[in-house]
Protein backbone atom coordinates (compact mmCIF):
# COMPACT_ATOMS: atom_id res chain seq x y z
CA UNK A 1 0.00 0.00 0.00
CA UNK A 2 1.17 3.55 -0.73
CA UNK A 3 1.47 5.49 2.24
CA UNK A 4 0.44 9.42 2.00
CA UNK A 5 3.00 11.51 4.52
CA UNK A 6 2.62 15.40 4.93
CA UNK A 7 4.82 17.79 6.64
CA UNK A 8 3.81 20.54 8.63
CA UNK A 9 5.30 23.74 7.88
CA UNK A 10 6.48 24.73 11.26
CA UNK A 11 10.36 24.18 11.76
CA UNK A 12 10.64 22.41 15.09
CA UNK A 13 14.28 22.02 16.92
CA UNK A 14 13.20 17.79 18.07
CA UNK A 15 10.64 17.48 16.31
CA UNK A 16 8.31 18.71 12.58
CA UNK A 17 5.28 17.25 13.06
CA UNK A 18 3.40 15.41 9.42
CA UNK A 19 0.67 13.84 8.82
CA UNK A 20 -1.59 11.96 6.33
CA UNK A 21 -2.30 15.70 7.42
CA UNK A 22 0.10 14.87 10.25
CA UNK A 23 2.82 12.12 11.52
CA UNK A 24 5.83 13.24 13.44
CA UNK A 25 8.92 13.09 11.60
CA UNK A 26 12.43 14.27 12.97
CA UNK A 27 14.04 17.14 11.27
CA UNK A 28 16.63 19.01 12.08
CA UNK A 29 16.68 22.48 12.39
CA UNK A 30 19.33 24.38 9.55
CA UNK A 31 22.05 26.48 11.22
CA UNK A 32 23.23 28.38 8.20
CA UNK A 33 21.05 29.03 4.76
CA UNK A 34 22.20 26.19 2.21
CA UNK A 35 22.05 26.94 -1.53
CA UNK A 36 19.39 24.53 -2.42
CA UNK A 37 17.09 25.99 -0.19
CA UNK A 38 17.53 29.75 -1.87
CA UNK A 39 14.03 31.07 -2.76
CA UNK A 40 12.64 30.66 -6.30
CA UNK A 41 12.81 34.20 -8.82
CA UNK A 42 10.03 35.61 -8.55
CA UNK A 43 7.57 37.51 -11.33
CA UNK A 44 7.49 41.44 -11.18
CA UNK A 45 3.28 41.12 -10.15
CA UNK A 46 4.86 38.72 -6.99
CA UNK A 47 7.35 41.76 -5.99
CA UNK A 48 4.41 44.40 -5.90
CA UNK A 49 2.89 42.27 -3.81
CA UNK A 50 5.64 41.28 -1.57
CA UNK A 51 6.18 44.75 -0.86
CA UNK A 52 2.78 45.59 0.07
CA UNK A 53 1.83 42.93 1.68
CA UNK A 54 5.43 42.73 3.66
CA UNK A 55 4.76 44.62 6.41
CA UNK A 56 2.09 42.26 8.12
CA UNK A 57 3.86 39.19 8.22
CA UNK A 58 5.50 37.71 11.35
CA UNK A 59 7.65 35.29 11.97
CA UNK A 60 6.41 33.36 15.47
CA UNK A 61 9.11 32.39 17.74
CA UNK A 62 8.30 29.87 20.76
CA UNK A 63 10.94 30.08 22.94
CA UNK A 64 12.34 27.75 26.01
CA UNK A 65 11.54 29.99 28.94
CA UNK A 66 14.64 28.75 30.94
CA UNK A 67 17.38 29.37 28.22
CA UNK A 68 15.70 32.33 26.54
CA UNK A 69 16.58 30.43 23.49
CA UNK A 70 14.07 29.47 20.86
CA UNK A 71 12.57 25.79 20.06
CA UNK A 72 10.84 26.12 17.24
CA UNK A 73 9.56 28.83 14.18
CA UNK A 74 6.27 29.44 12.37
CA UNK A 75 4.86 32.36 10.53
CA UNK A 76 1.97 34.39 11.05
CA UNK A 77 -0.02 37.84 9.70
CA UNK A 78 -1.48 40.63 10.80
CA UNK A 79 -5.26 40.91 10.28
CA UNK A 80 -5.95 43.85 12.74
CA UNK A 81 -4.42 47.54 13.35
CA UNK A 82 -4.58 46.78 17.15
CA UNK A 83 -2.16 43.56 16.56
CA UNK A 84 -4.23 40.50 16.48
CA UNK A 85 -3.08 38.30 14.00
CA UNK A 86 -3.58 34.42 12.85
CA UNK A 87 -0.87 31.31 12.57
CA UNK A 88 -1.48 27.82 12.93
CA UNK A 89 -2.39 25.74 16.17
CA UNK A 90 0.83 23.70 15.69
CA UNK A 91 3.21 26.24 15.63
CA UNK A 92 1.93 28.04 19.07
CA UNK A 93 1.36 24.33 20.21
CA UNK A 94 4.36 23.84 22.35
CA UNK A 95 3.25 27.33 24.44
CA UNK A 96 -0.57 26.02 24.55
CA UNK A 97 0.34 22.97 26.05
CA UNK A 98 3.21 24.04 28.41
CA UNK A 99 3.21 27.82 28.98
CA UNK A 100 5.38 27.42 32.24
CA UNK A 101 8.17 26.02 29.65
CA UNK A 102 7.32 28.06 26.74
CA UNK A 103 7.32 31.69 25.74
CA UNK A 104 5.63 33.31 22.45
CA UNK A 105 7.42 35.85 20.60
CA UNK A 106 7.43 37.56 17.14
CA UNK A 107 9.99 39.40 14.94
CA UNK A 108 8.73 41.73 12.40
CA UNK A 109 10.43 42.88 8.84
CA UNK A 110 11.41 46.02 10.04
CA UNK A 111 13.57 44.24 12.67
CA UNK A 112 10.75 45.05 15.81
CA UNK A 113 10.17 41.88 18.11
CA UNK A 114 8.31 41.63 21.15
CA UNK A 115 6.29 39.10 23.10
CA UNK A 116 2.87 37.23 21.76
CA UNK A 117 -0.37 36.59 23.44
CA UNK A 118 -2.59 33.62 23.07
CA UNK A 119 -6.06 34.43 22.31
CA UNK A 120 -8.05 31.62 20.36
CA UNK A 121 -7.35 27.91 19.12
CA UNK A 122 -9.05 25.79 16.62
CA UNK A 123 -7.75 22.28 16.55
CA UNK A 124 -9.49 20.89 13.59
CA UNK A 125 -8.76 23.49 11.53
CA UNK A 126 -5.24 24.15 13.19
CA UNK A 127 -5.49 27.65 13.37
CA UNK A 128 -4.93 30.29 16.30
CA UNK A 129 -5.20 33.35 16.80
CA UNK A 130 -2.82 35.58 18.88
CA UNK A 131 -1.99 39.21 19.79
CA UNK A 132 1.24 42.16 19.78
CA UNK A 133 1.20 45.42 21.68
CA UNK A 134 0.49 47.94 19.07
CA UNK A 135 -1.80 50.28 17.05
CA UNK A 136 -2.33 51.79 13.64
CA UNK A 137 -0.42 48.47 12.43
CA UNK A 138 -0.39 47.16 9.21
CA UNK A 139 -2.71 44.17 8.51
CA UNK A 140 -4.17 42.08 5.38
CA UNK A 141 -7.89 41.50 4.86
CA UNK A 142 -9.66 38.14 4.04
CA UNK A 143 -10.89 37.76 0.14
CA UNK A 144 -14.95 38.06 0.65
CA UNK A 145 -14.72 35.44 -2.56
CA UNK A 146 -12.59 32.90 -0.91
CA UNK A 147 -14.22 33.27 2.80
CA UNK A 148 -17.68 32.49 0.53
CA UNK A 149 -16.04 29.47 -0.58
CA UNK A 150 -16.17 30.82 -4.27
CA UNK A 151 -11.92 30.93 -5.38
CA UNK A 152 -11.86 29.79 -8.74
CA UNK A 153 -9.33 26.98 -9.28
CA UNK A 154 -6.77 28.32 -11.46
CA UNK A 155 -6.28 31.51 -9.83
CA UNK A 156 -2.68 32.72 -9.25
CA UNK A 157 -1.78 33.19 -5.53
CA UNK A 158 1.12 34.27 -3.64
CA UNK A 159 2.10 32.36 -0.14
CA UNK A 160 4.29 34.03 2.52
CA UNK A 161 6.53 33.41 5.27
CA UNK A 162 10.24 32.81 6.91
CA UNK A 163 11.13 29.41 5.44
CA UNK A 164 13.73 27.17 7.86
CA UNK A 165 14.68 30.97 9.51
CA UNK A 166 16.35 32.09 5.97
CA UNK A 167 14.31 35.42 5.70
CA UNK A 168 10.75 36.38 4.72
CA UNK A 169 9.72 35.41 1.11
CA UNK A 170 7.08 34.88 -1.51
CA UNK A 171 6.44 31.82 -3.67
CA UNK A 172 4.05 31.68 -6.37
CA UNK A 173 1.47 29.12 -7.05
CA UNK A 174 -2.25 28.07 -8.24
CA UNK A 175 -5.34 27.66 -6.26
CA UNK A 176 -6.48 24.02 -7.29
CA UNK A 177 -9.95 24.13 -4.66
CA UNK A 178 -10.49 21.44 -2.09
CA UNK A 179 -8.36 18.39 -1.84
CA UNK A 180 -10.95 15.51 -2.47
CA UNK A 181 -11.48 12.29 -0.40
CA UNK A 182 -10.43 14.23 3.24
CA UNK A 183 -12.91 15.28 6.11
CA UNK A 184 -11.05 18.29 7.06
CA UNK A 185 -10.71 21.25 4.64
CA UNK A 186 -7.74 21.92 3.00
CA UNK A 187 -6.86 24.08 -0.39
CA UNK A 188 -4.73 22.37 -2.37
CA UNK A 189 -2.06 24.58 -3.72
CA UNK A 190 1.07 23.94 -6.34
CA UNK A 191 3.56 26.46 -4.90
CA UNK A 192 7.02 25.01 -2.88
CA UNK A 193 6.15 25.63 0.37
CA UNK A 194 8.62 25.12 3.09
CA UNK A 195 9.20 24.64 7.34
CA UNK A 196 8.59 27.72 8.44
CA UNK A 197 6.10 29.13 6.66
CA UNK A 198 3.21 27.60 8.81
CA UNK A 199 0.59 29.98 9.66
CA UNK A 200 1.82 32.26 6.94
CA UNK A 201 -0.27 34.14 4.50
CA UNK A 202 -1.33 33.14 0.57
CA UNK A 203 -2.81 36.17 -0.89
CA UNK A 204 -4.83 36.62 -4.43
CA UNK A 205 -2.76 39.63 -6.75
CA UNK A 206 -5.05 41.87 -4.72
CA UNK A 207 -3.25 41.40 -1.33
CA UNK A 208 -6.63 39.76 -0.10
CA UNK A 209 -5.98 36.16 1.88
CA UNK A 210 -7.54 33.02 0.78
CA UNK A 211 -5.57 30.79 2.78
CA UNK A 212 -2.90 30.19 5.30
CA UNK A 213 0.06 27.67 5.40
CA UNK A 214 -0.46 24.56 6.74
CA UNK A 215 1.34 21.27 5.37
CA UNK A 216 3.30 20.16 2.65
CA UNK A 217 3.18 16.40 0.66
CA UNK A 218 6.60 14.65 1.37
CA UNK A 219 6.22 12.38 -1.74
CA UNK A 220 5.68 14.78 -4.62
CA UNK A 221 6.93 18.21 -5.70
CA UNK A 222 5.01 21.66 -5.56
CA UNK A 223 2.22 19.86 -3.85
CA UNK A 224 0.85 21.78 -0.78
CA UNK A 225 -2.02 22.55 1.34
CA UNK A 226 -3.99 25.76 2.57
CA UNK A 227 -6.01 25.96 5.58
CA UNK A 228 -9.06 27.71 3.81
CA UNK A 229 -9.10 31.42 4.87
CA UNK A 230 -13.07 31.22 6.07
CA UNK A 231 -12.06 29.16 9.19
CA UNK A 232 -9.18 32.07 9.60
CA UNK A 233 -12.21 34.60 9.52
CA UNK A 234 -14.77 32.83 11.88
CA UNK A 235 -11.81 32.32 14.21
CA UNK A 236 -10.92 36.14 14.23
CA UNK A 237 -14.41 36.86 14.59
CA UNK A 238 -14.50 34.55 17.90
CA UNK A 239 -11.72 35.63 19.44
CA UNK A 240 -12.96 39.11 19.24
CA UNK A 241 -16.06 38.19 20.98
CA UNK A 242 -14.97 35.96 23.85
CA UNK A 243 -12.50 36.49 26.61
CA UNK A 244 -8.83 35.14 25.90
CA UNK A 245 -8.38 31.18 26.26
CA UNK A 246 -7.31 30.41 29.69
CA UNK A 247 -4.09 29.02 29.56
CA UNK A 248 -4.62 26.89 32.64
CA UNK A 249 -7.77 25.31 30.89
CA UNK A 250 -6.10 24.78 27.23
CA UNK A 251 -6.00 20.65 28.23
CA UNK A 252 -9.76 21.36 28.71
CA UNK A 253 -10.44 23.45 25.47
CA UNK A 254 -8.57 20.88 23.13
CA UNK A 255 -10.70 18.15 24.23
CA UNK A 256 -13.59 19.75 24.15
CA UNK A 257 -12.56 20.83 20.96
CA UNK A 258 -11.88 17.07 19.98
CA UNK A 259 -14.85 15.19 21.65
CA UNK A 260 -16.52 17.82 19.09
CA UNK A 261 -14.88 16.85 16.09
CA UNK A 262 -14.97 13.11 16.84
CA UNK A 263 -18.45 13.09 17.15
CA UNK A 264 -19.13 14.70 13.57
CA UNK A 265 -16.81 12.15 12.34
CA UNK A 266 -17.34 8.89 13.27
CA UNK A 267 -21.46 9.70 13.06
CA UNK A 268 -20.52 10.88 9.38
CA UNK A 269 -19.00 7.65 8.80
CA UNK A 270 -22.06 5.73 10.56
CA UNK A 271 -24.43 7.63 8.58
CA UNK A 272 -22.67 6.59 5.08
CA UNK A 273 -22.50 3.05 5.98
CA UNK A 274 -20.23 0.03 4.23
CA UNK A 275 -20.13 -1.32 1.12
CA UNK A 276 -19.08 -4.97 0.80
CA UNK A 277 -16.15 -5.93 -1.17
CA UNK A 278 -15.94 -9.72 -2.15
CA UNK A 279 -12.39 -11.46 -0.97
CA UNK A 280 -12.79 -15.74 -1.85
CA UNK A 281 -15.98 -16.98 0.24
CA UNK A 282 -15.90 -13.90 2.08
CA UNK A 283 -17.71 -10.56 2.11
CA UNK A 284 -16.79 -7.86 3.89
CA UNK A 285 -17.27 -3.72 4.72
CA UNK A 286 -15.10 -1.03 3.46
CA UNK A 287 -16.86 2.58 4.33
CA UNK A 288 -19.30 4.05 1.24
CA UNK A 289 -17.41 7.83 2.54
CA UNK A 290 -15.36 10.00 0.05
CA UNK A 291 -13.06 10.53 3.24
CA UNK A 292 -10.77 7.21 2.49
CA UNK A 293 -7.94 6.46 -0.15
CA UNK A 294 -8.35 2.50 -0.78
CA UNK A 295 -5.16 0.58 -1.74
CA UNK A 296 -4.57 -3.19 -2.51
CA UNK A 297 -1.58 -5.58 -2.85
CA UNK A 298 -1.17 -9.01 -2.70
CA UNK A 299 2.18 -11.48 -2.46
CA UNK A 300 0.90 -13.86 -4.75
CA UNK A 301 4.03 -13.04 -7.35
CA UNK A 302 6.83 -13.37 -4.32
CA UNK A 303 9.88 -15.14 -4.83
CA UNK A 304 10.21 -18.18 -3.44
CA UNK A 305 6.90 -18.69 -3.40
CA UNK A 306 5.23 -17.93 -0.22
CA UNK A 307 3.62 -20.54 2.40
CA UNK A 308 0.55 -18.48 2.62
CA UNK A 309 -0.84 -16.48 -0.18
CA UNK A 310 -2.55 -12.87 1.09
CA UNK A 311 -4.43 -10.50 -1.16
CA UNK A 312 -5.08 -7.42 1.07
CA UNK A 313 -6.58 -4.05 0.98
CA UNK A 314 -6.79 -0.87 3.01
CA UNK A 315 -8.38 2.08 3.45
CA UNK A 316 -7.30 5.07 5.80
CA UNK A 317 -8.83 8.61 5.81
CA UNK A 318 -7.09 11.48 4.56
CA UNK A 319 -7.26 13.81 7.49
CA UNK A 320 -5.74 13.87 11.24
CA UNK A 321 -5.59 16.34 13.89
CA UNK A 322 -2.09 17.75 15.23
CA UNK A 323 -2.27 18.09 19.06
CA UNK A 324 1.13 18.15 19.62
CA UNK A 325 4.83 17.68 18.17
CA UNK A 326 4.98 13.88 19.33
CA UNK A 327 0.43 12.53 19.48
CA UNK A 328 -1.94 13.31 16.42
CA UNK A 329 -5.41 12.14 16.31
CA UNK A 330 -8.39 11.79 14.02
CA UNK A 331 -7.21 8.79 11.71
CA UNK A 332 -9.72 5.64 10.96
CA UNK A 333 -8.48 2.77 9.21
CA UNK A 334 -10.58 -0.23 7.06
CA UNK A 335 -8.46 -3.03 6.21
CA UNK A 336 -8.98 -6.60 5.06
CA UNK A 337 -6.31 -9.71 4.57
CA UNK A 338 -7.68 -12.86 2.29
CA UNK A 339 -5.04 -15.63 4.08
CA UNK A 340 -4.94 -18.75 2.42
CA UNK A 341 -2.60 -21.73 2.86
CA UNK A 342 -0.09 -22.61 -0.18
CA UNK A 343 1.25 -25.26 1.87
CA UNK A 344 0.94 -25.14 5.85
CA UNK A 345 -0.97 -27.65 7.25
CA UNK A 346 -3.69 -26.30 9.25
CA UNK A 347 -1.87 -26.51 12.84
CA UNK A 348 0.69 -24.43 10.69
CA UNK A 349 -1.96 -22.31 9.63
CA UNK A 350 -3.24 -21.91 12.58
CA UNK A 351 0.04 -20.76 14.42
CA UNK A 352 0.49 -18.21 11.24
CA UNK A 353 -2.38 -16.67 11.76
CA UNK A 354 -2.16 -15.96 15.59
CA UNK A 355 1.35 -14.58 14.94
CA UNK A 356 -0.28 -12.15 11.74
CA UNK A 357 -3.30 -10.53 13.36
CA UNK A 358 -1.92 -10.79 16.91
CA UNK A 359 1.24 -8.77 15.93
CA UNK A 360 -1.40 -6.63 14.38
CA UNK A 361 -3.54 -5.64 17.38
CA UNK A 362 -2.24 -2.33 18.23
CA UNK A 363 0.51 -0.23 17.53
CA UNK A 364 3.90 -1.50 19.59
CA UNK A 365 5.33 2.15 20.50
CA UNK A 366 3.21 5.29 21.33
CA UNK A 367 3.99 8.60 23.28
CA UNK A 368 3.44 7.08 27.22
CA UNK A 369 3.19 10.25 27.70
CA UNK A 370 0.18 11.15 26.00
CA UNK A 371 -1.39 7.38 25.93
CA UNK A 372 -1.82 4.83 28.35
CA UNK A 373 -1.26 1.18 28.25
CA UNK A 374 -3.06 -0.15 25.56
CA UNK A 375 -5.94 -2.95 27.73
CA UNK A 376 -7.03 -5.72 24.85
CA UNK A 377 -9.68 -8.57 25.16
CA UNK A 378 -10.24 -11.62 23.09
CA UNK A 379 -12.88 -13.57 22.74
CA UNK A 380 -15.40 -15.35 20.28
CA UNK A 381 -18.30 -13.90 18.51
CA UNK A 382 -21.26 -15.91 16.89
CA UNK A 383 -23.47 -14.16 14.56
CA UNK A 384 -26.81 -14.05 14.85
CA UNK A 385 -27.48 -15.59 11.91
CA UNK A 386 -25.26 -19.21 11.26
CA UNK A 387 -26.21 -18.93 7.83
CA UNK A 388 -25.24 -15.72 6.79
CA UNK A 389 -21.69 -15.40 8.61
CA UNK A 390 -18.88 -17.60 10.17
CA UNK A 391 -18.15 -17.37 13.78
CA UNK A 392 -14.88 -14.43 14.51
CA UNK A 393 -12.40 -14.63 16.78
CA UNK A 394 -12.30 -10.77 17.96
CA UNK A 395 -9.31 -8.86 19.52
CA UNK A 396 -10.44 -5.57 20.79
CA UNK A 397 -7.52 -3.28 21.80
CA UNK A 398 -7.89 0.46 23.51
CA UNK A 399 -5.68 3.23 25.11
CA UNK A 400 -6.50 6.26 26.81
CA UNK A 401 -5.77 9.82 26.15
CA UNK A 402 -3.65 11.09 29.01
CA UNK A 403 -4.55 14.33 29.09
CA UNK A 404 -8.18 14.19 26.96
CA UNK A 405 -10.90 13.03 29.26
CA UNK A 406 -13.16 10.63 27.25
CA UNK A 407 -11.29 9.84 24.13
CA UNK A 408 -9.36 6.50 22.96
CA UNK A 409 -7.07 4.95 20.77
CA UNK A 410 -8.97 1.82 19.46
CA UNK A 411 -8.45 -1.77 17.09
CA UNK A 412 -10.87 -4.18 16.71
CA UNK A 413 -9.05 -7.10 14.64
CA UNK A 414 -11.46 -10.23 13.17
CA UNK A 415 -10.29 -13.72 12.29
CA UNK A 416 -12.99 -15.95 10.51
CA UNK A 417 -13.40 -19.14 12.09
CA UNK A 418 -15.21 -21.83 9.41
CA UNK A 419 -12.57 -23.07 7.30
CA UNK A 420 -9.09 -24.80 8.21
CA UNK A 421 -6.59 -22.91 5.52
CA UNK A 422 -8.27 -20.26 4.71
CA UNK A 423 -9.46 -17.22 6.61
CA UNK A 424 -10.03 -13.58 6.31
CA UNK A 425 -8.55 -10.71 8.62
CA UNK A 426 -10.08 -8.01 8.87
CA UNK A 427 -9.23 -4.53 10.99
CA UNK A 428 -10.90 -1.21 12.25
CA UNK A 429 -8.61 1.08 13.85
CA UNK A 430 -10.17 4.36 15.35
CA UNK A 431 -7.73 7.45 16.80
CA UNK A 432 -9.16 9.64 19.19
CA UNK A 433 -12.99 8.38 19.29
CA UNK A 434 -15.27 8.08 22.56
CA UNK A 435 -15.74 4.87 23.55
CA UNK A 436 -19.45 4.95 22.46
CA UNK A 437 -18.85 6.14 19.23
CA UNK A 438 -15.80 3.05 19.07
CA UNK A 439 -18.17 0.25 20.21
CA UNK A 440 -21.11 1.05 17.94
CA UNK A 441 -19.07 1.25 14.55
CA UNK A 442 -17.38 -1.86 16.06
CA UNK A 443 -19.80 -3.58 16.49
CA UNK A 444 -21.62 -2.56 12.76
CA UNK A 445 -18.00 -3.98 11.74
CA UNK A 446 -18.17 -7.15 12.39
CA UNK A 447 -21.63 -7.85 11.32
CA UNK A 448 -20.82 -6.46 7.83
CA UNK A 449 -18.18 -9.68 8.30
CA UNK A 450 -20.56 -12.28 6.22
CA UNK A 451 -19.99 -15.33 3.45
CA UNK A 452 -20.18 -14.37 0.04
CA UNK A 453 -23.77 -14.55 -1.20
Amino acid sequence: MTRLQFRWLASLAALVATHAFAQALPEPKPTEPSATAAAAPVSAAAEGIYAATRPSLLQIRTLVEAAGRQSSIGSGFLVAADGLAITNYHVVSQYALEPKTYRLEFARPDGMQGPLTLLAIDIANDLAVVRLAGSDLPHLAFDPVAVAGESPRGERVYAMGNPLDLGFTIVEGTYNGLVERSYTERVHFTGAINPGMSGGPAVTDGDKVVGINVAKRLDGELVSFLVPARHAAALLARARKDPPIDLLQVREEIDRQLIAWQAGFYQGLDAQGFRATTFGPYQAPESASTWFNCWARTNAEQTPKPRAQMDSSSCTSQSSLFIAGDFDSGRAELSHAYVRSTDLNAFQFAAFLSQYYGSASMARSWSRKRLTEPACHEDFVAPADPAMAPVLRAVWCARAYRDFAGLYDVALTTVTQDRSREALVSRLVMQGVSYENALALGKRFMGEVTWTK
